[in-house]
């Protein structure tokens, strides 16, 4: 299929070449917007559309602590916020819920902002200009190691 579909081909190439670090920020990324779409979908009522797009946040969420390398200390911690992201999609979606859906929100932009900024720093160190601080370190272990 994607060989007739030009923008498919590109689309899956662009995914197989990039970074574990990278793969991680695009899950962040669709989460985010999957909960905006279903946050519009609450707004205008629409009960399939909220929740076909907080299952997809929901399976992001399940994704990142599947692959999450339990062997690094500050997994711990970030499989718990996981965990507690995706207890606050369920009830959003359950629920109808949007204060849990911000609340999950608010954490997945942090983690997406807090990975973009290891990722960043991770590339001058890489490229010079720079250091990676040990927790930076760990976090970008933890989460992409298994990718």
């Amino acid at each position: 299929m994607a060989a007739n579909n030009p923008y498919a081909a590109y689309k899956q190439t662009s995914i197989e070449t990039k970074s574990p670090g990278e793969l991680t920020l695009m899950l962040y990324d669709g989460c985010l917007k999957f909960i905006r779409r279903a946050d519009a979908a609450m707004e205008t009522g629409s009960t399939e559309d909220r929740h076909t797009n907080l299952v997809k946040a929901q399976n992001i969420i399940r994704e990142l602590m599947v692959t999450l390398d339990q062997s690094v200390n500050v997994s711990q911690g970030m499989m718990q916020l996981y965990d507690f992201i995706l207890a606050r999609l369920i009830d959003a979606n359950t629920k109808d819920d949007r204060e849990a859906l911000a609340e999950a929100a608010g954490l997945v932009t942090e983690f997406r902002d807090t990975w973009k900024e290891v990722i960043q720093m991770d590339r001058r160190a890489r490229h010079g200009s720079g250091g990676v601080s040990k927790a930076a370190g760990n976090a970008y272990a933890a989460a992409g190691a298994k990718r």
